[in-house]
């Protein structure tokens, strides 16, 4: 049974949903575009010979160098004006798949006349193979088709498509379906790819194709300040000094951009970055023990739960979350290995399970604990001509498979925002819509994340069931089963009106009504409807959501406990 006090932190978080909805819409009706018509049209006359056919080029003509973001001309204040002469100079701190994508957006802007220069710093020495699959769902994968259709072209020819595919939750210890989500539907019906999967080494080299010569190693930024030129100066760690016009902190989630824009440390207390309760142990294998038309299969039960997905080419990926205390790595002994310590905690469970787990060598499993961050409501996204993307700004759980994706999308905005621009004046002004078009949705997407976790391991437990055959017989009639079991039907309906808000707002558009309506009017029905079947079966999310310990509500929980010892 869900403590009143857990459900009352999920009603929290359910009310903070809420709230950040409203956020959006407001958000968006106050958010006003500066560049004017005349502006925009001279950019797209300047294009016209660069630009054949809107085509952008799979290889640039040219494209700027690491050396094009550092100033060096120190005799007066910068150029108010932004054109050819005096190109904007971006200098973007992180060289992951936020930072890349930022960069591709810029480049591919360059190539079409518009005065942008970039440099992208990335703390480590060279890019190695490192790091198993992402997914890229349908925002994202749109998202890659606006900003490069060739670029576009060659990630989709390195997934495996996962969207088109059958995909759900299934009871883990009956092996049977409890919920399916569709996540082609809401794809086709906005002619968008359908969700997949690639290796992240794979979408860095692609990412990387168009702009390495702007990318420089071994050039991890220490510092940041406001010169008395009117730009920024950024001071990495061996003591080189970088001025630019903007800079982007795509740094990942211990971020020293941001740690420098806040005064915080980047780890540790006081970073706002938390540690969410939850462990997981990833492995991922070559395996062909699995239903070749499933591509994402959750295995839920008690205090636990268990993924499989089909990341192509013969291979597969598991994962195993565990509500565990922070560092239990260390703390949790496994003398015998990490499978057989799976092994023995999901005894019982669906022998998909089993048989991956039993396949995969010890070398091919890694444990790490997750960290998210709080949505960034009341925190800044900027400091003058500073901001964040990404993890560094709105870390979130891996529930969703949105972490990626939404970094995308604040790679697109930024570059929107930025690309517009005619005078240096005018930053501030522009990161500022930056943040009032990605806060409210980068938040939302955040907490479903969490709340994902939250009640997959806290609150879903295999589903109560009774039968009469050979004799009436009842199985998990408890609290949370019987819970489990009554919300079955309504999850589809959830999923639907989730993944509808996720691929409906990719474009992240000032008064865009329909990713509003689709989670802003029909979500709350179910989280009504839901509320309204817990206090039928004892009331602890709506005590917890109201603040009361309610006498009734007790009576009526004893009441369905004697109910459970008769049967």
């Amino acid at each position: 049974r869900l403590s009143a006090a857990h459900s009352g932190i999920l009603a929290m978080r359910v009310s903070l949903l809420s709230f950040l909805l409203l956020g959006q819409a407001a958000s968006a009706a106050i958010v006003r575009q500066t560049a004017t018509r005349a502006v925009l049209a001279g950019r797209a006359g300047k294009s016209a010979k660069s630009s054949v056919n809107a085509q952008p080029r799979a290889h640039p003509v040219a494209v700027a160098t690491a050396q094009d973001a550092v100033i060096v001309d120190e005799s007066g204040p910068l150029a108010d004006a932004i054109d050819e002469t005096n190109p904007l100079h971006v200098i973007i701190s992180g060289a992951g798949v936020g930072g890349l994508a930022l960069a591709n957006c810029l480049a591919a802007q360059a190539e079409k006349g518009t005065p942008v220069h970039f440099t992208v710093l990335e703390r480590t020495s060279e890019f190695k193979r490192f790091g198993g699959p992402i997914q890229l769902a349908s925002n994202a994968m749109r998202s890659f088709r606006e900003i490069d259709p060739g670029m576009y072209h060659t990630i989709e020819s390195l997934a495996t498509w996962t969207g088109n595919r059958t995909n759900g939750i299934k009871d883990g210890i009956r092996d049977e379906w409890y919920a399916k989500f569709d996540l082609k539907t809401p794809a086709e019906a906005r002619q968008m790819p359908f969700t997949c999967v690639i290796d992240r080494p794979d979408l860095q080299n692609v990412l990387l194709e168009r702009v390495q010569t702007s990318v420089r190693n071994s050039a991890a930024v220490a510092s940041y300040s406001h010169d008395e030129r009117g730009g920024v100066s950024v001071v990495l760690e061996d003591g080189e000094t970088l001025r630019g016009d903007v800079l982007i902190g795509a740094d990942g989630i211990w971020s020293s951009v941001r740690a420098n824009m806040r005064n915080q440390p980047a780890k540790g207390e006081g970073s706002g970055v938390t540690y969410s309760g939850y462990t997981v142990f990833a492995g991922e294998l070559e395996y062909s023990g699995m239903d070749p038309t499933s591509g994402y299969t959750v295995y839920i039960g008690p205090q636990q739960y268990f993924v499989i997905t089909d990341i192509g080419k013969g291979r597969y990926q598991w994962y195993a979350f565990l509500a565990r205390p922070a560092n239990s790595e260390a703390s949790e002994p496994k003398p015998e290995g990490a499978s057989p310590y799976l092994q023995k905690l999901f005894t019982g469970w669906s022998e998909d399970i089993h048989s991956i787990l039993r396949a995969t060598k010890e070398h091919e499993i890694e444990q790490r604990d997750l960290y998210d961050r709080p949505p960034s409501v009341f925190q800044t996204w900027g400091d003058g001509r500073a901001t964040l993307l990404g993890d560094a700004v709105h870390a979130m759980m891996p529930n969703l498979g949105q972490g990626g994706c939404q970094a995308i999308e604040d790679a697109c905005v930024l570059s929107e925002e930025l690309t517009r621009l005619d005078s240096r004046s005018k930053i501030g002004e522009a990161l500022k819509r930056y943040r009032a078009r990605r806060l409210a949705r980068s938040a939302a997407v955040q907490g479903l994340s969490r709340l994902a976790s939250d009640i997959i391991i806290q609150g879903f437990d295999t589903p109560a069931k009774i039968t009469f055959k050979d004799g009436f017989k009842a199985e998990n009639l408890n609290y949370n089963g019987i819970v489990t079991r009554l919300l079955q039907p309504i999850l589809p309906i959830f999923f639907s009106i989730q993944f509808n808000f996720l691929y409906s707002g990719w474009r992240n558009e000032p008064l865009a009504l329909e990713p509003i309506r689709d989670f802003f009017i029909l979500s709350p029905v179910i989280l009504s409807g839901g509320l309204l079947v817990d206090a039928v079966l004892g009331g602890e999310l709506l005590e917890g959501f109201i603040g009361l310990a309610n006498p009734q509500m007790e009576i009526f929980r004893d009441l369905f406990d004697a109910v459970v010892a008769f049967f």
